[in-house]
């Protein structure tokens, strides 16, 4: 099977650091497809952000199926563009910070995320709020760190998330932890031998999910809810997303 691995920023190391841990994760007969979009922010650190980054995501979507990716996965933590990218396709899109929530919902009865600067903790909250899981996290703990900091700093990246990693088991009580970010993928290991609960990276939960989907043979529903967008016409830089056939099979 392939699964088209979308960083939603266009930041192109960050994109490799990606790719390596779905690799890790991925059986040998999957082959991955880790790609940025060719418009987007270089990060992703706020809402503005967020909404800017899923035009390109959903033009690789796009581009994923003729491609012939049989799942998709949206690697950055906010989940940008998960609901319309699976209007555009019936191929199963996941996004990582549901695979990690679901993921360590399985595994530990409540739990705290460690992600990256303090603005992004409201965007969290609600994320977390709207997939009904608000009741099972303990708290989120942020770092002074952006997203790319972890690209230039790694030893300090690791340290700052080993230290609130600590308190999240020692004060939250927490028992797991998920990594709020996709950048912090190659961390997970060396914090979960430390820290004595799983750690959760969401690139690897993500490429797992899309794997046992596919294998199960579901698709995307298209009853209502994600059924193709209805052809319309877009105008200035939207042009191309209202193309003359929406509905890509």
């Amino acid at each position: 099977m392939k699964i088209k691995v979308i960083n939603p920023n266009t930041t192109m190391a960050m994109t490799k650091g990606i790719e390596h841990a779905a690799l890790s994760a991925a059986r040998p007969d999957t082959e991955i497809l880790a790609v940025s979009p060719k418009l987007g922010p270089v990060s992703i650190e706020s809402f503005y952000d967020e909404y800017l980054s899923i035009p390109g995501v959903l033009e690789e979507v796009k581009k994923g199926q003729e491609e012939g990716a049989d799942a998709f996965v949206i690697a950055c933590w906010g989940d940008p563009g998960l609901q319309a990218a699976r209007e555009v396709t019936d191929k199963p899109v996941v996004g990582i910070a549901e695979s990690s929530i679901y993921l360590a919902s399985m595994l530990a009865a409540r739990f705290s995320i460690v992600t990256v600067l303090p603005r992004i903790k409201t965007m969290i909250e609600e994320l977390v709020d709207s997939y009904g899981m608000h009741r099972r996290i303990l708290n989120i703990r942020t770092t002074p760190m952006g997203v790319l900091d972890f690209e230039r700093d790694p030893e300090k990246g690791l340290e700052l998330l080993r230290q609130e990693g600590k308190k999240a088991v020692e004060e939250d009580h927490a028992e797991a932890i998920l990594l709020g970010c996709a950048g912090m993928a190659e961390f997970a290991d060396s914090l979960e031998k430390e820290l004595g609960v799983p750690v959760i990276d969401g690139v690897v939960a993500g490429v797992k999910f899309a794997e046992s989907i596919v294998d199960l043979g579901k698709k995307t529903s298209k009853l209502k809810t994600y059924k193709y967008p209805e052809k319309k016409k877009y105008i200035g830089v939207l042009d191309s997303f209202g193309s003359e056939e929406v509905s890509i099979n």
